[in-house]
């Protein structure tokens, strides 16, 4: 009897488990078919950079410069995004159409965050099934449907636009900051600022300007949807360049180094200016303009946001650079390389998040981070670690920068938040273009009356042609696509990024031969400019005595010959820049030997009354290692921007007054044969 009761109890459990499984079994099924399409679309992506990267050799075999890999990475994904959007899926995503509930709070411009879909208890569908219960399923907010018979694979083949603020941006700029070249930047940092910030700030005021005015002959359904500000916000995200294609062709040719250092230091600083202005233009619009009009103090308000915004994500950066660097200076976590690079690694981007958690720009935070990283933390490392961050960020670097074009390729068709509209689009082509002219030719001017020597005009005419949109731009665009004047302002960002990417990148060599810049001048200095090179170039000297004996002779034991920058330096008749010579003080004196294991040590430059403080700041490793005033061994040995040239010819004489026998033979070897 009781193994009856027991056998009855169990099959009905049985059945009632069974009977339940069938919901389970469909939202496995459901989960199952979401994974595969997740997957599917991560191949696809995949597949076109291993497609991008296999064309990319056969071009370098072949020597092909009419096409950069950004560029191929935009075409492939035009071709696979169409394929997507045109071939079709049977997978069409299922909807229930809601509506509000009367008296709600909630608006279009206020949508909620969430749906609470709730589902009441209801009878079995099949009789004999046990009744359903109540359940509430959750559905989180994307934004506006344009096209309701949307498929899983167009769905999934976008991606959430924080993706590419959080994750691939970081990267993209850290390696800016990280392989900047900072005594080219450093000796042009005057015109690199005036370009930068300036030349940004009214880039975007003449875009916006000449937007607006266009906006208003348009059509009245879009000229409706169009403010001042949006017109400004259009012209603070689409002024900033990315001139990938034309640096690669640089550093192939071994253009004029100067010319490389301001469009590649324009193009770093111009990111962070424009997003900061493009931030600071939304708090304006959220703060003061209530009713759509201007207000002075609120217009003074948005200046203020931007500086002190600019200024504190600056500043956090460099604080977590230089907190990077003492932790590798006073611990011992050099003698365990991958934990060294993994605290590297972290520290870098923790940057990036703590200036985004304070309300600044993680995007700024995170470049100055690289370049104080760069300066101090790259010397604290051990050899394995120097070599595994500078090919970790190359190789990122390089990534994300095709995945973002890859990605602005597939999203002109699979994006469902385009709007295309052809006067709008040519607008926005003209304007931006005018936008870089005001940038460039009145800011030259402005800075030959006190620039020598000045900047040639065709150097001017390269710089304007450099004015290649990409990540930054898009990845504004796509950060907000709610109303109708942002669809209309992605869709002429996507196709400015197309047309200048392929375009203007493809013209590139053909630009430098028209404007008669020279190329191939082959000095180390230049190459030292030129980002990456495999093998440092190191410049010495081997002096062979007529006894047979050899003798290494480094630069800065040399002396008597000229330290002028050739091809054009920064203004003061070719001399390091005044801030940069002032700095360059500072940072020997004070910065280097703080934070890193430099010479002279804090007790030989401080005061006297600060030696306690000192010797404790200073390791024994900087006590013992010698004077490396005569031997340079820090990150980037070449980018200093006290660092003497190499003469081509010596007169040994001049060098070692005295000296009878001057049967010397003097050759420069590189990094690369020693």
């Amino acid at each position: 009897m009781n193994r009856n009761v027991v056998f009855t109890f169990f099959l009905f459990c049985f059945v009632t488990i069974c009977r339940g499984s069938g919901t389970d079994i469909a939202l496995d099924a459901k989960a199952t078919l979401l994974h595969r399409i997740d997957s599917l679309n991560l191949l696809i992506y995949t597949c076109l950079l291993t497609l991008t990267v296999l064309t990319i050799w056969v071009f370098k075999h072949r020597r092909v410069s009419w096409l950069h890999e950004t560029g191929l990475a935009v075409i492939y994904g035009l071709i696979v995004g169409a394929i997507i959007r045109y071939a079709g899926s049977t997978n069409h995503i299922t909807h229930i159409n809601v509506n509000p509930e009367p008296g709600t709070t909630y608006n279009l411009s206020v949508p909620p965050d969430m749906l609470r879909f709730h589902f009441p208890a209801s009878l079995p569908i099949t009789p004999g099934d046990s009744p359903i219960a109540n359940k509430t399923y959750a559905y989180s907010f994307r934004g506006e449907i344009v096209n309701v018979e949307q498929n899983e694979i167009d769905l999934k083949a976008t991606f959430d636009p924080e993706i590419f603020f959080n994750i691939i941006l970081p990267p993209i700029i850290f390696h800016a900051g990280y392989c900047l070249k900072r005594k080219y930047f450093f000796r042009n940092l005057g015109a690199i600022l005036t370009f930068a910030m300036v030349g940004t700030a009214l880039s975007a005021l003449v875009i916006g300007a000449l937007m607006y005015g266009c906006v208003q002959l348009m059509p009245a359904s879009l000229a409706s949807s169009f403010t001042f500000l949006d017109t400004l916000y259009f012209g603070a995200l689409i002024s900033p360049t990315d001139p990938l294609t034309v640096l690669a062709i640089f550093s192939q040719l071994k253009v004029d180094v100067n010319l490389y250092a301001m469009i590649f230091g324009e193009s770093v600083l111009n990111d962070a200016v424009a997003l900061v202005l493009s931030g600071a233009i939304q708090n304006y619009e959220t703060r003061y303009s209530h009713d759509g009009g201007f207000e002075i103090s609120g217009f003074l308000g948005a200046i203020g946001d931007f500086i002190g915004i600019f200024s504190l994500s600056l500043l956090v950066g460099a604080l977590m650079g230089c907190l990077t660097a003492l932790m590798t200076k006073f611990t011992h976590v050099r003698d365990w390389p991958l934990l060294e690079s993994a605290l590297f690694v972290l520290m870098s981007y923790a940057a990036f998040l703590i200036a985004e958690v304070c309300e600044l720009t993680g995007v700024v935070a995170v470049l100055f981070c690289g370049i104080c990283q760069a300066h101090y933390t790259y010397n604290n490392l051990s050899s394995d670690s120097r070599n595994r961050t500078k090919q970790l960020f190359e190789l990122l670097n390089f990534l994300a920068e095709n995945f973002i074009f890859t990605y602005i390729g597939v999203s002109m068709f699979t994006f469902p938040k385009h709007h295309f509209d052809p006067w709008f689009i040519i607008a926005g082509f003209i304007t931006s273009m005018l936008g870089r002219a005001v940038n460039i030719y009145p800011l030259s001017f402005l800075l030959n009356l006190g620039r020598k020597p000045p900047i040639p005009v065709n150097f001017q005419h390269m710089l304007f042609f450099s004015g290649l949109r990409g990540a930054m731009s898009f990845a504004l665009a796509i950060r907000n696509t709610v109303s109708e004047a942002r669809q209309a302002m992605l869709t002429t960002t996507s196709m400015i990024v197309i047309a200048t990417v392929v375009l203007q990148g493809g013209a590139a060599t053909h630009a430098l031969d028209y404007l008669r810049i020279p190329t191939g001048q082959g000095s180390n200095e230049e190459s030292e400019a030129l980002p990456y090179r495999d093998v440092r170039s190191r410049s010495r000297m081997i002096v062979r005595w007529s006894n047979g004996a050899k003798e290494v002779i480094m630069p800065w034991q040399l002396n008597g010959y000229d330290d002028t920058p050739r091809g054009g330096g920064d203004a003061g008749g070719g001399q390091k820049a005044r801030l940069a010579r002032v700095w360059g003080a500072l940072d020997s004196r004070l910065l280097k030997p703080l934070l890193t294991h430099a010479r002279p040590p804090l007790t030989e430059t401080l005061p006297a009354f600060m030696r306690p403080v000192a010797r404790l700041l200073t390791t024994t490793h900087q006590y013992t290692q010698g004077d490396n005033t005569l031997r340079r061994t820090d990150s980037d040995s070449d980018l200093c921007i006290d660092d003497p040239q190499i003469p081509s010819s010596i007169d040994p004489q001049q060098l070692w007054p005295g000296l009878v026998d001057t049967r010397i033979s003097v050759e420069g070897i590189t990094g690369s044969n020693i």
